[in-house]
């Protein structure tokens, strides 16, 4: 029998009828001949709730104690659905990450999974159950309690897929799949049929919030396709897979803005080898995650870097910078948070030209004025002021007509 995972999403079980609809989704998915394992995240805004609550006794909490607390919202999600399901005459059973030794590092509340043990979950199944698992947390080596960060349930449900060696990762949430870009910022947006691992990598790591970038890498690593579809309607979705030959004609798949930026310049720095890998590894041990590096050589002695991160790790940036900055003989350090990146990704670009240009001039045509700008094989981000973050999406959305399926583009 072929494993089926289906994970669902905190708006996807928000109320009793939610869940209710979603313990239907696996049972029709068992019903057609397959063996199903669920993955659920905490309820509605549950996880924002308990952070509030955390916060107002304590401004700065031990990561450990987060960890304790935020795992609860998704330990009630699956025993409620369990509980669902039993009520429909469906066998079915809970079980936390730690249950079925999913193991982590000790990173709380950004830990990476280093194995799952899947032997417990194979007997439920082969026993005719539904099994149901607390998505976005593990537990380290020494038994405590940890989590993956934000829409870390979607890298659950894919790492276990892949432990599974299941046919498809179903991730359910309240859109219908994988757009253009984000159709709240431009509503002519039009959803995608399939996107390769590659792009959804990079979209995810440009802000796309439908899926969680480290989901997207298990699912490219060990091959499982992730079908990203509605909790509300019947009908397909889209599907992140290996990149195949009719992708490499479409020039861009999609464009993002990313708002909750800020961007470090360290100016000045002395200009000599093992500077940058000094002041990145202290970046890296201080667990503040480095999107964007720039670096510019001003003379023979000295030289600019600069990098972005998110906003959450700015005050860690900020310490582990003045930690390291007599080191690196630093004469000066500014902070801009006013910042968003617009960008466009395309599997299309490595055999194209002119994308860099196309994008430019409709900035350009826009009057918005880029402040840096970063590349990869197919990517094109750029800088600018977050008063003129829309308005730039918006061109270059029209310019890559995003507003079209990707048949239609000229």
């Amino acid at each position: 029998m072929a494993i089926v995972v289906q994970k669902f999403g905190g708006t996807s079980v928000a109320d009793a009828e939610k869940i209710r609809r979603a313990a239907m989704r696996a049972i029709s998915a068992q019903k057609a001949g397959n063996q199903v394992v669920v993955v659920a995240s905490a309820r509605g805004k549950q996880t924002d709730q308990l952070v509030t609550d955390a916060i107002e006794l304590n401004p700065d909490p031990p990561r450990r104690e987060m960890d304790m607390l935020l795992s609860t919202g998704e330990q009630q999600t699956v025993s409620l659905m369990a509980m669902a399901m039993d009520a429909m005459g469906y066998k079915a059973i809970s079980f936390t990450g730690s249950q079925i030794r999913m193991v982590t590092d000790a990173a709380h509340t950004k830990a990476r999974i280093q194995s799952i043990g899947a032997e417990r979950i194979t007997k439920k199944l082969d026993d005719g159950f539904i099994v149901i698992v607390a998505g976005f947390q593990g537990m380290d080596e020494d038994g405590n309690i940890t989590t993956l960060g934000r829409g870390g349930s979607d890298t659950s449900a894919v790492a276990l897929a892949a432990a599974l060696e299941a046919e498809v990762c179903e991730i359910y949430t309240d859109v219908d799949g994988i757009y253009t870009t984000d159709p709240r910022k431009y509503p002519d947006a039009v959803r995608m049929d399939q996107i390769s691992y590659d792009e959804m990598l990079e979209l995810a790591s440009l802000g796309a919030g439908v899926m969680h970038g480290r989901a997207v890498e298990f699912g490219k690593k060990y091959n499982v396709p992730i079908h990203v579809r509605s909790s509300m309607k019947e009908m397909s979705g889209t599907i992140i897979t290996h990149e195949v030959p009719q992708m490499e004609g479409i020039l861009v798949s999609g464009a993002t803005i990313q708002k909750n930026l800020a961007k470090i310049g360290l100016v000045g720095v002395d200009n000599r080898p093992g500077n940058a890998a000094r002041i990145f590894s202290h970046l890296a041990g201080s667990q503040v995650i480095v999107n964007d590096i720039i670096q510019t050589e001003v003379s023979e002695q000295k030289a600019n870097v600069s990098f972005t991160i998110g906003r959450d790790d700015l005050d860690g940036a900020k310490k582990a910078i003045e930690e390291i900055r007599s080191q690196i003989h630093c004469e000066s350090v500014f902070v801009r948070e006013d910042i968003a990146e617009v960008s466009v990704v395309g599997v299309g670009m490595r055999s194209h030209y002119g994308v860099a240009d196309k994008m430019f001039q409709a900035l350009a045509e826009a009057k918005v004025n880029i402040d840096s700008i970063t590349t990869s094989e197919i990517r094109i981000s750029c800088v600018v002021d977050i008063d003129h973050g829309e308005k730039a999406l918006t061109a270059v959305c029209d310019a890559f007509e995003l507003n079209k399926p990707a048949d239609e583009r000229s």
